[in-house]
């Protein structure tokens, strides 16, 4: 396993917009093994390239129900249901609003040895198509709250113990820790 540290808010390459893939070789893997066990060690449902650093348009996922990984991923929405829901960030710890997003999305993109990949998604892993692709432009789920649900989670933001620290990289939680959309592993 090769777990890597996770980048935290307030760390630039969070809100900065990931480089398209072009090489698909054996550092690619090796960043899609890296997301996964530093994904499945945090307990999350998703991650993206740019939370371990890396800024690159790749995200891995693990649903429960589904997993996998996408190089340079889109997706478009199907239909006009929405679903509200918990969400957090594996790079805003502690932190849970209800989320607006889609409830249907057909994700595509391509596999780490550069097969074109499409498939259907809906609730949860629609949830994590659409936040991860967020994150590879540059975008946290907390841009997509209203504006008084942003307001105090930026308020609870700024009072937590690692951003009055400075702290924008942080070690691994460790195993059985609760995901990011409210749900232990």
């Amino acid at each position: 396993m090769t777990i890597q540290p996770v980048r935290l808010f307030g760390d630039p390459i969070l809100r900065a917009r990931a480089a398209e893939v072009t090489e698909f070789d054996r550092e690619l893997r090796q960043l899609v093994a890296d997301l996964t066990d530093t994904m499945a060690d945090d307990g999350g449902v998703g991650m993206a390239a740019p939370q371990i650093g890396v800024g690159l348009r790749v995200f891995v996922y693990d649903t429960g129900d589904a997993a996998g990984h996408l190089v340079n991923p889109t997706y478009t929405v199907v239909g006009e249901e929405e679903q509200v829901g918990p969400e957090g960030c594996l790079s805003i710890p502690g932190l849970r609003y209800d989320t607006r997003r889609a409830l249907r999305v057909r994700a595509s993109g391509f596999d780490m040895h550069g097969k074109p990949v499409e498939f259907a998604a809906e609730k949860l892993l629609a949830r994590c198509v659409q936040h991860e692709t967020d994150h590879l432009d540059g975008v946290l789920f907390i841009d997509r709250l209203d504006p008084a649900s942003r307001k105090e989670a930026m308020r609870t933001i700024r009072e937590s113990d690692w951003f009055v620290s400075g702290i924008t990289v942080r070690d691994s939680r460790g195993a059985g820790q609760a995901g990011p959309f409210g749900r232990s592993r």
